[in-house]
């Protein structure tokens, strides 16, 4: 009986060991899987991220082809080819470039130079498509920029050495980033590396503006006037803004030197146990934004009504002749565009949103960032062409309805005078630019007449 039981023991414990050493096995084999799966991703970023590379150098000097043939094109026709494919070839760049797991100050550096190359490109060849030809200095400063490419495509060739020879390793760039670049890049890349930043300071300076207006000179914040205040007069400005009787507890939360306007925050309890938002500009005291919390539940009043609300609400507060342009609503609150007017003329870039309680028409919102950028009064007579001549540029089929001046922004953070022409095509709404220095065709716009607003595309 007792071997009998010794027996059976040893049996149990022969299977316990049996079990025990299939599932080791089990975590070797899992262990295993695990890792060639993790060597194989490795290799597919390692492959991915070589790749990006390959195609960054090849665009650069193609962007360096492209700014060669720029220099020496005699025609406006060939020029606007050239300059659509170095625009063309400088994006896609870019594009490469924003793949790769450095985030290094030559490479940001880079990013930028692409970026400059890109929107200059883009302005010239405007100006081409137009007949125009090539100023000297427009020619001077494609020269500067080649060169430049010209050093950046041979620092990147450097790098590619670098790279196929194993000095760097993307998977540890993706990892450590910075500092594990600045140690596997071989003393040629590096010195390459300065080079580059020594000389990008010559083209950082250049803001392209594109071919319809002047250089921007000036960068500062244009509606920012008057001197700067301390944290004790902004308190007194939120008090006046928001109204002292209606506030229950009122905080401060410091300074925000890093925003893009800097600005004192505050958080405000109302009476009615509602919390509002609010910054007040270091420089001149001016209300950055103002965002009300509450529950809005029915919709009453009319969108016209909400449109004089917020216009009324904006001449109280020290901002006369704003004129409603789009609108989107949502949850009961309208939020409504209000662009300057001055002389009966339209200022797109000086624009203010305001946030309109359509239950009983009370403010719960206020950014004046656009505004504050850009409002200056403005020379609006630079107009050498008539409505008429500007008729002329339109659609045949577009069935006018509304017709004014307007100054509209660009890209290259620039301003244009245009006649602003709205009207129909069928069943489609549109605004139509025309420069009113040149007539020039400068944008079209669809307006979009939704269920939530009017918006524009």
């Amino acid at each position: 009986m007792n071997k009998i039981m010794d027996w059976k023991e040893r049996l149990k414990k022969g299977h316990m060991l049996s079990v025990i050493g299939v599932f080791f096995l089990i975590i070797v084999v899992l262990g295993i899987i695990l890792y060639q799966k993790n060597i194989q991703a490795k290799q597919v970023s390692e492959n991915t991220y070589n790749m990006a590379f390959c195609e960054l150098v090849d665009y650069v000097e193609n962007v360096e082809s492209y700014l060669a043939k720029a220099q020496i094109s005699t025609t406006p026709e060939q020029a606007a080819e050239t300059l659509t494919n170095l625009w063309r070839e400088a994006n896609m760049a870019q594009t490469y470039l924003s793949r790769l797991p450095i985030e290094s100050q030559e490479l940001e550096n880079t990013q930028k130079f692409l970026n400059q190359v890109s929107d200059y490109s883009y302005s010239l060849s405007r100006k081409n498509i137009y007949k125009e030809k090539i100023s000297d200095e427009e020619l001077k400063n494609l020269k500067e920029l080649h060169k430049y490419s010209s050093e950046l495509e041979k620092v990147l060739n450097q790098l590619a050495d670098d790279i196929n020879s194993g000095r760097i390793k993307w998977g540890e760039l993706d990892k450590k980033g910075t500092p594990v670049f600045a140690q596997q890049v071989s003393s040629e890349s590096k010195d390459g590396f300065s080079n580059l930043e020594e000389n990008f300071h010559e083209y950082s300076g250049l803001i392209y503006d594109g071919a319809f207006s002047e250089h921007l000179t000036n960068e500062g914040k244009k509606g920012l006037v008057g001197e700067e205040i301390n944290e004790e007069k902004a308190t007194s400005i939120v008090k006046e803004f928001i109204g002292e009787n209606r506030i229950e507890e009122l905080s401060s939360l410091g300074l925000s030197q890093n925003a893009n306007i800097p600005s004192f925050n505050f958080s405000i309890k109302t009476k009615e146990d509602n919390n509002i938002n609010i910054a007040i500009s270091q420089k001149g005291g001016f209300v950055v934004y103002m965002n009300y919390d509450r529950d809005v539940t029915s919709e009453i009043i009319s969108q016209e009504e909400a449109n004089q609300k917020g216009k009324e609400f904006l001449k109280d507060k020290g901002f006369p002749n704003m004129k409603e342009t789009y609108y989107l609503k949502q949850e009961g609150i309208v939020t409504i565009n209000y662009a300057y007017e001055q002389e009966g003329v339209v200022m797109y870039p000086d624009l203010i949103k305001v946030k309109v309680a359509l239950d009983n028409g009370d403010i719960l919102g206020i950014e004046t960032t656009g505004y504050l950028n850009n409002h200056i009064k403005r020379d609006i007579n630079k107009i050498k062409i008539s409505k008429d001549e500007a008729k002329r540029t339109l659609n045949k089929e577009l069935n006018i309805k509304s017709e004014g001046l307007a100054v509209i922004p660009t890209e290259w953070k620039t301003e244009i005078l245009c006649y602003e022409f709205k009207g129909k095509i069928e069943d489609t709404e549109f605004l139509v630019y025309i420069n009113a220095q040149n007539g020039r065709e400068e944008d079209i716009l669809v307006i979009k007449d939704t269920p939530n607003g009017i918006l524009t595309m």
